[in-house]
């Protein structure tokens, strides 16, 4: 259980040479936990293929794309349920102390909420806490992983892993209204040297205080 989650937090994170050229490692541990993950290497094929073959720079300016320049699939739990409001502050404080509860305290600048974090979480619980999690978030995960899927994008791949692996089915959920793009623009807009943020990889190491960064991580797994 903890290997797939870490590889799936890892495939849902910002593209980076330390984990992008060890996808043979990380097929390995997922095949490693087969009996938990079902088919997940199948799954996850069109992916895993697609890191292989583009650039690192092809691989980044598609994460941007997929995830930075379109809300609607914005890697944001609560996002998708609660929009802006500020029901979705409050969520986010109980998430975090959640996290806290199990000794993980935030050590980034990187929302509670955001999925990659969320499942290297995952990864730390025992299988039937961490399953059970999943399942309470399944219903979004799985809204994210239609969204990806109807935009042909293979990262809808590691959404339809998770939602194999919860111990419940997925329900449908309405949509909510998020930011748009323009909102986004002009929020943060671009810095005085004229660099657009979006464009600017996001820190996603040591997210929370674990044995070892997210950037480390996929050489490390099999530890």
């Amino acid at each position: 259980m903890m290997k797939t989650f870490k590889v799936l937090s890892l495939l849902l994170s910002y593209p980076q040479a330390e984990w992008v050229y060890e996808l043979d490692l990380m097929e390995k541990l997922l095949d490693d936990e087969r009996e938990i993950n079902g088919k997940a290497r199948q799954q996850l094929a069109d992916l895993l293929l697609s890191l292989r073959t583009e650039s690192l720079l092809d691989a980044e300016q598609n994460y941007v794309a997929t995830f930075d320049r379109n809300p609607s699939h914005s890697l944001h739990l609560f996002e998708h349920i609660h929009g802006e409001s500020r029901d979705r502050g409050m969520a986010m404080v109980n998430l975090i102390e959640e996290y806290r509860k199990h000794g993980l305290d935030m050590d980034a600048d990187e929302l509670p909420d955001f999925v990659p974090l969320f499942l290297e979480y995952l990864s730390q619980l025992p299988d039937r806490q961490a399953l059970n999690m999943l399942g309470e978030t399944v219903d979004v995960l799985a809204l994210i992983g239609r969204k990806l899927k109807g935009n042909n994008s293979p990262y809808h791949n590691v959404f339809d892993v998770l939602e194999g692996m919860s111990p419940v089915a997925a329900q449908p959920l309405p949509d909510v209204p998020i930011r748009d793009m323009e909102e986004t623009i002009v929020q943060f807009g671009p810095s005085a040297d004229g660099t657009d943020p979006l464009m600017v990889p996001k820190p996603q190491t040591a997210v929370v205080h674990m044995p070892q960064s997210r950037k480390a991580a996929a050489t490390t797994l099999a530890s």
